[in-house]
């Protein structure tokens, strides 16, 4: 399922995991579907908004800017043409006498082109345009034109011509309905510009105010489910990939939300509207414009699958460069130590090299779509002018439905381009989505059991009973592993490298459950115990000490109130731990940088210890805790664990052999058991393991 560097191989989506993926992160959607139907809803507002300019213009052409009529002779027409005509042409204005008819110029064109060839081979017309004088223009312009037909509500017809001969003047007022009309429309377009873009704001804000919702709860139920998987779980899984999982695929995830499901379904009626809109307009005209669609839709799918391949390349470069760089910052200080630098420049210049080339293959990909695209839609616009230029020389189409059919064919072609971008978004997203789906349905962590027991009272009494475990269930790393350390007793641990003490102290944690046999804390087993409710009775302090970035009391407390006034305090004292915090500028208030950057290594152990110490844990593990800190510090955490062994009950986990010769018993582990055990005395007159090591460590 994972390629290299764990990334999920997109190769493995299809169709019905798609909708399984979906479906899965449909109840992170159900708590916003207000806001997605809000924005849904001022997408489709936008979207006729957008969709209503083109056609404002052309009524400003048609009604406004080419105010004419055409006329037709009705005195020799027979009674079924004479009908047929009122019937085709609406809004038809008759002379005075009945003798001529006069047709709308934006109302031409829904004439039957075979029943206007009939009138014109007969010749009844539409032949010449005229203007329409109104009623209270008709003393002023009686005379402007020797031809005149007078209508029937007051008004008269002149030929269109006669308006050349008049002043600039005599024009404006002529002509004065005709400019109201325009500035109506020019307020209406402004309007509608206006009301766009707020919508188009709002929808903007909902979309991100979606994602950002979104996002924010799958990020907090992926650190969720991260915290509550089992330690072996990290093991197996790279920490470069898990942080992938809740920043880069969260992000993805991001993209689809605002930038595919709901943009998509507005491009997508964008094109229904535009193609409903160019049939209303002249379907034939429209035929001739969808001629191309094929074209256009299969170069798509075959940008689409191209650019997929490309993007999932490139992907695939820009992790392996990722986990590059993560891995040598990590080790910044071997590079440098061994003056590894020229090689490490050498392989990072390789895999640099190797993520431009897959960049610059998705970049040649765009730079042919886009260029295509543009000319395929140059070309459709050539066609409709030639063809549609035709049809308003042949007064078959009105010169706005051309200038509007030329608008929405440009419109046509940039949501075509968006679909096919947002393809890639999608394909991106929906693996990221499988990647962050698969890490929520993982299932590696260690259940509490259903009744917990809850003990009155805890005395720290530690069983182990025939316990065998290894993490690999083929190779045991302890094997029939028996011991008890009694409450108040202080057990050291010890044995060579690979000895299964670690393991040990994994399965007091609870990290891991043995396979077989029981670990037992005050006589119940400790599969019985809640895990919050165990672990805040045993006081871990490891050999490798992480501190956080932020104030010292912060790493001390972990995010828990105090106790008491006096137990911090208490803790850093027994701790050895309180010259630290008196050397410190703001004391426990001094904020430690990342990994304790400015405090030394002994510091940051006995810090440790006050952190374990501070939460009045009943037994207190100590895994190494001495192994890698100078002389001074020694004697200080010697000083603290002798003061700690006196009330709390300790299991001490050394290398260092001096720090254990006060323990009251010693067991030697040896290949994953038991195989000495006693004080520091009695293991050192067998001459046996012990004895063995503790003279290869003298020497």
């Amino acid at each position: 399922m994972f390629g290299e560097y764990g990334y999920m191989e997109e190769g493995k989506l299809g169709k019905p995991y798609d909708l399984r993926l979906l479906k899965r992160l449909a109840p992170y959607t159900f708590p916003y579907m207000r806001i997605i139907l809000s924005a849904l809803f001022l997408t489709i507002l936008v979207t006729l908004f957008d969709l209503a300019l083109p056609y404002i213009s052309k009524i400003a052409i048609d009604r406004y800017l080419l105010a004419s009529w055409y006329r037709v002779d009705l005195a020799p027409m027979g009674e079924a043409t004479r009908n047929e005509l009122l019937k085709e042409a609406e809004g038809i204005l008759e002379s005075k006498d009945s003798s001529h008819g006069f047709i709308p110029h934006e109302k031409i064109r829904k004439i039957d082109p075979k029943f206007l060839h009939d009138l014109r081979a007969k010749g009844l017309g539409p032949d010449e345009r005229f203007y329409r004088v109104p009623p209270d223009l008709r003393e002023k312009f009686l005379d402007i034109a020797k031809e005149r037909v007078f209508l029937k509500d007051g008004s008269f017809m002149i030929p269109f011509q006669a308006l050349e001969h008049l002043e600039a003047g005599d024009i404006l007022k002529l002509r004065e309905r005709d400019l109201r009309g325009l500035s109506l429309v020019g307020i209406a377009l402004l309007s509608f510009l206006l009301i766009s873009f707020l919508l188009g704001y709002g929808e903007y804000y909902l979309l991100e105010l979606i994602g950002q919702r979104i996002m924010q709860d799958i990020r907090l139920e992926l650190f969720q489910r991260m915290q509550s998987q089992g330690v072996g779980f990290f093991d197996r899984h790279p920490v470069g990939r898990l942080v992938t999982r809740v920043t880069n695929d969260i992000e993805n995830l991001n993209e689809m939300f605002k930038s595919v499901m709901v943009t998509v379904f507005k491009d997508v009626f964008i094109l229904t509207g535009i193609l409903i809109i160019l049939l209303y307009l002249n379907w034939r005209l429209a035929l001739v414009a969808f001629a191309l669609l094929p074209i256009i839709f299969g170069l798509a799918l075959l940008f689409s699958s191209l650019a997929r391949e490309a993007f999932r390349e490139l992907r695939a470069k820009v992790a392996k460069m990722n986990a590059f760089l993560q891995e040598r910052i990590t080790a910044m200080r071997i590079i440098q130590l061994f003056a590894s630098e020229p090689f490490q420049q050498e392989r990072f210049g390789i895999i640099n090299h190797e993520n431009y080339l897959a960049g610059m293959k998705q970049i040649k990909i765009f730079a042919i779509f886009m260029p295509v695209m543009d000319l395929f839609a140059s070309f459709a616009v050539a066609l409709i002018i030639w063809y549609g230029g035709g049809k308003v020389i042949n007064e078959q189409l009105s010169l706005g439905s051309l200038v509007a059919f030329i608008s929405y064919i440009q419109m046509f072609f940039r949501p075509i381009r968006d679909i096919s971008e947002k393809y890639n978004i999608m394909q991106s997203a929906m693996a990221s989505t499988e990647r962050i789906v698969e890490f929520l349905d993982h299932r590696e962590e260690i259940s509490d059991p259903e009744d917990p027991h809850k003990p009155d009272k805890m005395e720290g009494h530690l069983e182990f009973k025939n316990v065998s475990f290894g993490y690999d269930k083929e190779r045991l790393v302890v094997k029939n592993l028996s011991f008890e350390v009694k409450p108040g007793e202080m057990v050291a641990l010890v044995g060579a490298t690979g000895a299964g003490k670690t393991t040990v102290v994994n399965l007091m944690e609870r990290f891991y459950d043995p396979l077989e046999g029981e670990v037992l804390l005050d006589g119940v087993d400790v599969r019985r115990r809640a895990q919050h409710e165990l672990r805040s009775h045993i006081g871990l302090v490891m050999q490798d000490v992480f501190i956080f970035s932020g104030s010292l009391i912060d790493n001390i407390l972990l995010g828990k109130e105090r106790k008491g006034s006096g137990v911090l305090e208490q803790a850093v004292r027994q701790a050895n731990a309180d010259k630290v915090v008196q050397k410190l500028p703001a004391g426990f208030e001094h904020e430690i940088g990342e990994e304790g950057s400015n405090i030394s290594a002994g510091e940051r152990q006995l810090l440790s210890f006050a952190r374990a110490l501070a939460h009045e844990p009943k037994l207190l593990i100590l895994d190494e805790a001495t192994s890698s800190v100078d002389p001074e510090t020694e004697r200080l955490i010697q000083e603290a664990i002798s003061k700690m062994t006196r009330k709390h009950t300790t299991l001490v986990v050394a290398h260092r052999l001096s720090t254990i010769r006060n323990a009251d018993r010693i067991l030697v582990m040896h290949h994953g058991r038991i195989r000495e055990q006693g004080t520091h005395d009695e293991l050192m007159s067998l001459r046996g393991i012990y004895y063995k090591l503790n003279r290869f460590r003298e020497e």
